[in-house]
């Protein structure tokens, strides 16, 4: 799948402090009938942001901007639990394009990369340093794998191949079907 590259993803940020946020949250299973993304935003945290009769809760995410506030702050864990790649499509579909925490649940991980969602796992002292400044803008940079927000930077890192099909806006397939001519004349060498 051909998308955007993602060099660096510059915007505000919003906060989700809990931790062990697990997929079920991030998307409840009651929706993931869909098998195309595009259509999950308003399931994104939908036991959370919504009373069983579809009426918003008070709840901080029915507050935020996407527009202007696309990096989540996350607690240790985001992204825990059953292997759904609807998490990554929800969060996508909401608005956020990079989720900054200590640690992240590797699947989840995996299938953000596959979906071009960036997950930068940075260490705790930057992380509760980033919090303090919740609201303002951070810079995840992809080229010199940083995280950055005035006076505070972190450093992270990606799976090697995650990392280039980001940059290049490819998921593995895209990767392969890019090097079409590549691969002939390899083949052709071979034969």
């Amino acid at each position: 799948m051909q998308r955007e590259p993602v060099r660096q993803i510059v915007s505000r940020s919003f906060a989700l402090r809990e931790h062990n946020i697990d997929t079920d949250q991030i998307i409840p299973a009651r929706f993931l009938t869909v098998t195309e993304r595009g259509s999950l935003g308003e399931a994104c945290f939908r036991d959370w942001r919504f009373h069983a009769d579809g009426s918003p809760k008070d709840h901080p995410l029915n507050r935020v901007d996407t527009q202007t506030h696309s990096i989540l702050l996350a607690g240790d864990n985001f992204g825990c639990g059953s292997s759904r790649e609807h998490a990554p499509w929800a969060l996508w579909d909401f608005g956020v394009r990079a989720v900054i925490t200590p640690r992240a649940g590797d699947i989840f991980r995996a299938n953000a990369a596959n979906n071009g969602l960036v997950v930068a796992e940075i260490d705790t002292a930057a992380h509760a340093a980033l919090l303090e400044r919740e609201g303002e803008e951070i810079r995840v940079d992809l080229e010199d794998m940083s995280v950055t927000s005035g006076n505070v930077r972190a450093s992270f890192s990606l799976e090697p191949f995650a990392r280039v099909c980001l940059m290049e806006g490819n998921d593995a397939l895209g990767y392969i079907l890019a090097r079409q001519e590549e691969i002939g004349r390899f083949e052709a060498r071979r034969a």
